[in-house]
C-alpha cells in the first residue's frame, strides 16, 4: 500500500509491503510488532499539531505528534503490543532550505525524538538529516525496513 504525504497505513497481511515516496524534511515513521505481524507506517509533514489543531483532528498524520497518537493507536487495535514494538525513522531532511532558516526536518525529528521519550519508546534505527529525498518501506511479512536514497539502498 501507498502511504502518501500526512497519511498513514497499518496492516496485518504477510503480503503486504507499505511504502512512503519523497521523503525531504517529512518524517516517515515505521512501527512493527515482531510477534503479531503489525505493522504501521505514517508519512508526518509538519512537527507539531498545535500550529493547526483544525487540520489535526481531520488529518491527524499531517503532523509528528498527532500522528504518532494515531499510529500507535491503530496498531493497538489490530492487536500490536506497544512493549514490543520495534520504531524506526528516515526522513527530516533540509532540501529546499540551505540557510536552515526553517528547519522543518530538524523540527520533525526533534519531536518525533520528544514523543518517543515521552512515552518509554525507543527508535531503534534511523536515516535522517542531509538534502536528499528517501523512500520508505515497511515488509509486513518480515518487519523488514528498507531506505532508498540517491540511487542507493539499504536495510534499517
Amino acid at each position: 500500500a501507498v502511504v502518501g504525504v500526512a497519511d498513514m497505513a497499518v496492516s496485518s497481511d504477510p503480503n503486504s509491503t507499505l511504502i512512503t515516496y519523497a521523503l525531504g524534511s517529512c518524517l516517515g515513521i515505521t512501527a512493527y510488532d515482531p510477534e503479531t505481524g503489525v505493522g504501521g507506517l505514517l508519512h508526518c509533514l509538519l512537527p507539531n499539531s498545535k500550529s493547526n489543531l483544525d487540520k489535526a483532528k481531520i488529518k491527524p498524520a499531517m503532523f509528528v505528534d498527532t500522528g504518532m497518537v494515531a499510529l500507535m493507536k491503530a496498531l493497538g487495535q489490530l492487536g500490536a503490543d506497544l512493549d514490543r514494538i520495534v520504531i524506526k525513522v528516515a526522513g527530516g531532511a533540509n532540501p529546499l532550505d540551505d540557510s536552515g532558516m526553517f528547519k522543518v526536518g530538524e523540527r520533525n525529528h526533534t519531536i518525533f525524538k520528544k514523543i518517543l521519550w515521552q512515552n518509554g519508546l525507543m527508535v531503534d534505527a534511523e536515516d535522517v538529516g542531509g538534502v536528499a529525498p528517501r523512500t520508505l518501506s515497511l515488509n509486513v511479512q518480515t518487519g523488514e525496513v528498507t531506505v532508498r536514497s540517491l540511487g542507493k539502498e539499504t536495510q534499517l
